[in-house]
């Protein structure tokens, strides 16, 4: 597999959850790990989470070249047919695998999620509130099948970036259901603490100046009689 993106452009379901937890992000994470400044836990957490990283890689390896076999110019014969049934069974593996590797890779986040308690902000941006709005309505993330770019649709049309929703995703505002494929879309909800965030009063900004009196007219010059 030549052509597979380097780890660090490889993101995983579990990352902005791991991120939350750990407090910082999972290349840090990684990079603590060969460096052994992690305790056990966290230290399985990282070797967990490489090995998802390498399932995830080769989900998109088979992912990629499914579509180019099916948008190629090949004779559509038999041969074609063969590859693409090929390649269909390696995703098909391949995916199983990344599932397992999930599976095994938030087990060991647990109990580090448990021991780090999430806090809501008292008072949120105001284009934060915005976005959780446009959630309240509905929202998914999807990831574009060739180019990988991820975009969060909501029927108001709000533009919420992917570092926007990780933000309110490590603030415990809302969160993504990572069981459906991101291609078809993740539902993005919002959690008890983002819709106590709605409803909290929004405090009232500083009591304005009061207004400057008119500036003076000048006087006007009355001709002497």
């Amino acid at each position: 597999m030549t052509s597979s993106p380097p780890d660090r452009l490889t993101r995983t379901a579990l990352d902005h959850r791991i991120e939350t937890a750990v407090g910082r992000s999972v290349e840090e994470l990684r990079q603590h790990r060969d460096d052994g400044l992690l305790d056990a836990p966290h230290a399985a957490l990282a070797d967990a989470h490489r090995d998802l990283v390498a399932a995830e890689r080769d989900v998109g390896f088979y992912r990629v070249r499914l579509a180019r076999l099916a948008s190629s110019d090949l004779p559509v014969d038999q041969a074609l047919f063969t590859r693409i049934d090929r390649t269909l069974d390696q995703l098909a593996q391949a995916a199983r695998l990344r599932e397992a590797k999930q599976t095994t890779a938030a087990a060991a986040l647990e109990p580090i999620e448990a021991g780090a308690p999430r806090q809501v902000p008292r008072q949120i941006p105001t284009k934060d509130v915005a976005a959780l709005l446009a959630i309240a309505q509905g929202a998914k993330l999807h990831e574009h099948l060739v180019t990988h770019r991820l975009a969060v649709a909501t029927p108001t049309r709000t533009r919420i970036s992917y570092a926007q929703l990780q933000r309110l995703e490590a603030n415990g505002l809302v969160e993504r259901d990572s069981s459906h494929p991101m291609q078809a879309g993740q539902p993005v909800t919002l959690t008890d603490a983002g819709r106590a965030a709605l409803t909290a009063p929004r405090r009232a900004g500083p009591p304005s100046a009061a207004p400057s009196p008119p500036p003076a007219l000048p006087a006007v010059s009355r001709p002497r009689r």
